[in-house]
């Protein structure tokens, strides 16, 4: 792929339709895990995975005034949707069986692989509402917030669905790898740099701060309090 073809609006805009699949798909894995976790029947796992996997986009599209919103209008979408959650529910049982033969393996624990796979969503989403917002013409601001309500309001409405305080609020950096990634698209779109490679590279830079937080523990600044610190119940593995 030449250098035009990075930044032909077509090759955009496949990268959009990619991004949105990719992302889609990815957050409603961990939907679907937190669902099977909780013990949810077959159509509350479906639900979730849904939740988790579309309502960002969701979101994005009512903010950006496009209705019908994808994620009840594009079959593509919601399949991935669905695909998820039911390959999810098939085969949960697989995976706790590998995982009690592993058990010193961190991918076994549902929780970490939620979060695994949280992140990969985080950064596909942050820079696919942050190109949207670019295409049907919003300014650099509002690019960049849409970018970040995009990547974070699957997690936050799952994370409520089950009745938990959504990641976003209480743990590791999240909400700011968002922003800033979506920041970084509308930057390359302002210094016209803009580029298929360029989103990628901001989607996986996004990924892999958010992976990074996860694993050192790394959190946004906090109020500083007088009593001991607040602690959050256990999650469950």
């Amino acid at each position: 792929m030449g250098p035009d073809e990075l930044t032909d609006p077509g090759t955009l805009a496949t990268l959009r339709l990619v991004l949105d699949v990719v992302g889609v798909f990815v957050f409603a894995l961990s939907g679907a895990l937190l669902a099977v976790r909780r013990g949810l029947d077959l159509f509350g796992v479906l639900v979730l995975a849904w939740v988790a996997g579309l309502g960002g986009g969701t979101l994005r599209d009512v903010l950006l005034g496009l209705t019908p919103p994808a994620g009840v209008s594009d079959g593509r979408l919601v399949t991935a949707a669905l695909l998820a959650g039911l390959l999810v529910f098939a085969l949960y049982g697989a995976y706790r069986d590998l995982a009690r033969r592993h058990p010193d393996v961190r991918w076994g624990r549902a929780s970490y692989a939620v979060r695994v796979l949280d992140a990969v969503g985080l950064g596909v989403f942050a820079v696919n509402g942050a190109l949207l917002a670019l295409a049907v013409g919003a300014g650099p601001l509002t690019a960049t917030i849409v970018g970040g309500v995009t990547a974070i309001g699957g997690g936050l409405l799952r994370d409520l669905l089950v009745g938990q305080v959504p990641e976003v609020l209480r743990r590791e950096l999240y909400a700011v790898p968002a922003l800033t990634g979506a920041g970084l698209v509308v930057l390359a779109d302002h210094l016209g740099v803009l580029s298929s490679a360029v989103a990628v590279g901001c989607a996986g830079l996004v990924t892999v701060v958010r992976l990074v937080a996860v694993g050192l523990d790394l959190n946004a600044p906090r109020a500083l309090r007088t009593e001991g610190p607040i602690r959050w119940p256990r999650r469950e593995e």
